[in-house]
């Protein structure tokens, strides 16, 4: 199956769009677009991959699903479009970013700038419809980042995977902690980030692994 996805994912993926379950995946997704309001854009679904290629992923933040309100999804996990409301989740993200850096909270929750450096943002399911949240699990979009995070741990070196709350956690099965590290926490959801997301350190420790393995530290 041609999928329009960035190439050196193309490359690393090529074996996911030929199994059944995506092909399953494909049809209920074009058959939900055209249905229904889904999010993000079409043309969106796969912005991390196309944003962070395969060999730049330095860090990985996976969130659940996208927003599921108008104009919010934009294919990164977390984040918004500059001009929309920042959601409380990354207000809390920001929060705990300025506790352990300093660095003044950003007026915008566009999160490109981060994509852009190796942060991979990626959402465990990739669409949602209008105003249902994980109305999509189910339909192999699991699976399929499932097999992003398998290949990420088996071919890439040196990754921080952040996994905030237990659905995310979920996916540390897949990760070589050899070759990796793996940073967990509660989710900065508001209903949880007291109970151990504030304070992780997470933003701060990232930094210092990639440092001390000859990559680049992230911009927060």
């Amino acid at each position: 199956m041609d999928v329009r996805i960035e190439k050196s994912w193309k490359e690393h993926l090529q074996e996911e769009f030929e199994k059944p379950y995506f092909k399953q995946l494909t049809d209920f997704v074009r058959n939900a677009y055209q249905t229904s309001t889904v999010y993000p854009a079409a043309k969106n679904i796969f912005s991390a991959f196309d944003h962070t290629p395969f060999d730049k992923v330095k860090v990985v933040i996976i969130g659940q699903d996208p927003y599921h309100g108008p104009g919010q999804a934009q294919g990164l996990s977390f984040s918004v479009p500059a001009g929309m409301k920042i959601p409380p989740s990354l207000v809390n993200i920001y929060k705990e970013i300025e506790t352990e850096t300093g660095k003044t909270t950003p007026s915008s929750g566009d999160l490109t700038r981060w994509a852009d450096q190796g942060v991979l943002l990626l959402n465990a399911t990739l669409t949602v419809e209008a105003g249902k949240a994980a109305s999509h699990q189910g339909h192999g979009w699991e699976e399929f980042t499932d097999a992003v995070i398998r290949s990420l741990s088996q071919q890439g070196n040196n990754i921080v995977f952040l996994l905030w709350g237990a659905p995310a956690q979920r996916k540390g099965k897949l990760i070589d902690r050899t070759k990796h590290l793996v940073l967990e926490s509660p989710h900065p959801s508001p209903l949880s980030a007291y109970r151990g997301f504030f304070g992780n350190g997470h933003f701060v420790k990232a930094n210092e692994y990639l440092t001390a393995h000859q990559r680049s530290a992230i911009d927060w």
